[in-house]
């Protein structure tokens, strides 16, 4: 695993931006931006591909980001070189860090490489480049059995580890494992501490790359390079339980299961919505539910991705193919509500401690989850408890707390346990064993 991956990175939150869908669609819009977003409780700026989409089989008017075109420059349409530049230094002038979003496992059929250097790129047995997964028509795939690819590759990543401080890498389980290990040590040379952040698969992705004969990493082999995994072991499940499908005690089996599955020291990236996936508010249309449901996304073990615009609850998923400007105006605003849960998650307790969950409540809809600081810890002997009404329904539960009056440290009320019972009156709460009268 990535032995200096570093526990606190389970406090952090990352803010997704599509630059094109957001606002201007510029550089200098999401720097206009940047106090907002700050303001919010948001870690990093991740931003989707920032590089010049290819023409060739084109998806919509303006091409998806990930069709790239050339790994070392920016798109026009964003700004200049120097609008990434001063976007970049705006970021870091605020204590913020950067991540960008890179792309190794194809390209677009047009871009600089395969014009310099078809011998890097796959090619089906007629001699013509393809790619292995058939709906991704817009691009073509890179051959990894070539060092040279390897070196230039590397070296891209050097160049742009000048201006950002991590790097999430697409696909990353269909590019070989041994070139992520290769590539993170090269650039620790030039910046260390730089996060690598997988978008690992679906278990269901990786056996049929594996069944295709196609390199198909699962979230335990990519640890040996990355900090960070998504959470796509156990995102279906969750997305079953938003819709009614799956009953909550068949998820939490999935999140108590990670807690011993994967490396001590890492991370899974927590999130309700991305780029990729429909907005948390098309899933949950009730606004105090989906208050609930973010409430458990910051209290569970790891880090949180926010996509822009989940803050103000946007149904629209924008699409990744032509312009499609985010609506920031809907009437809703959850910044105040972000950032108390941000400032609540900076707590020593979080990064290094026992997690666990369970179903609970009359229809077993309440989800009572606790962290337990660990020996040795900063949170050693301390308890967190976290109730969640995913209904946003009034409901009594049992708690393991001693009994007392306790403060709900989400809005500051004052929360009675008698008898380990806990009434709660539909919203969600988080409780410390150490702040009780």
């Amino acid at each position: 695993m990535a032995e200096n991956t570093s526990r606190n990175l389970r406090s952090q939150v990352f803010y997704q931006i599509f630059v094109r869908n957001y606002k201007e669609g510029t550089f200098k819009a999401v720097m206009n931006d940047l106090d907002r977003i700050q303001e919010l409780g948001a870690d990093w700026i991740y931003l989707l591909p920032v590089h010049p989409t290819g023409e060739v089989h084109r998806k919509g008017n303006l091409g998806s980001p990930y069709t790239i075109k050339d790994y070392r420059a920016v798109d026009p349409r964003l700004g200049t070189m120097e609008d990434f530049k001063a976007l970049a230094d705006a970021v870091h002038a605020r204590g913020m860090k950067l991540m960008m979003d890179i792309v190794y496992n194809h390209t677009s059929p047009d871009s600089w490489l395969v014009q310099n250097h078809p011998e890097w790129f796959y090619h089906k047995p007629d001699g013509s480049m393809g790619n292995h997964v058939g709906d991704w028509w817009d691009v073509v795939d890179l051959d990894y059995d070539h060092p040279e690819l390897w070196e230039y590759q590397i070296d891209t990543l050097k160049f742009w580890a000048q201006y950002a401080d991590g790097f999430r890498c697409d696909v990353a389980p269909m590019v070989p494992v041994p070139f992520w290990i290769k590539a993170r040590a090269e650039v620790e040379k030039v910046k260390p501490g730089v996060v690598w952040l997988a978008e690992s698969g679906e278990p269901e992705f990786i056996a049929y790359l594996r069944k295709m004969g196609v390199c198909g990493a699962s979230d335990g082999e990519l640890y040996q390079a990355f900090d960070l995994c998504y959470d796509y072991d156990l995102y279906d499940e969750q997305k079953a339980v938003q819709l009614g499908e799956l009953s909550l005690n068949d998820y939490l089996k999935g999140i108590n299961l990670q807690e011993g599955l994967y490396p001590d020291n890492t991370s899974k990236l927590r999130f309700l919505e991305n780029h990729d996936r429909p907005r948390a508010a098309a899933l949950i249309p009730d606004c105090d539910a989906r208050y609930v449901w973010t409430a458990w996304l910051y209290f569970m073990k790891g880090a949180v991705l926010l996509y822009a615009g989940q803050e103000t609850g946007c149904v629209r998923h924008p699409t990744l193919f032509d312009s499609d400007p985010v609506d920031f105006e809907t009437g809703e605003n959850s910044l105040g509500y972000l950032r108390r849960l941000h400032e609540i998650k900076q707590d020593p307790l979080f990064p290094d401690s026992s997690f666990h969950a369970s179903a609970a409540g009359p229809d077993q809809s309440v989800i009572v989850a606790v962290h337990e600081g660990r020996t040795g810890s900063d949170g050693e002997g301390r308890k967190a408890v976290g109730i969640f009404p995913l209904h946003a329904k009034p409901c009594s539960v049992r708690v393991d707390l001693p009994d007392g009056t306790y403060t709900d440290v989400i809005s500051g009320n004052a929360a009675d346990v008698f008898e380990q019972t806990l009434r709660c009156e539909g919203q969600a709460m988080i409780l410390f064993a150490d702040n009780a009268d």
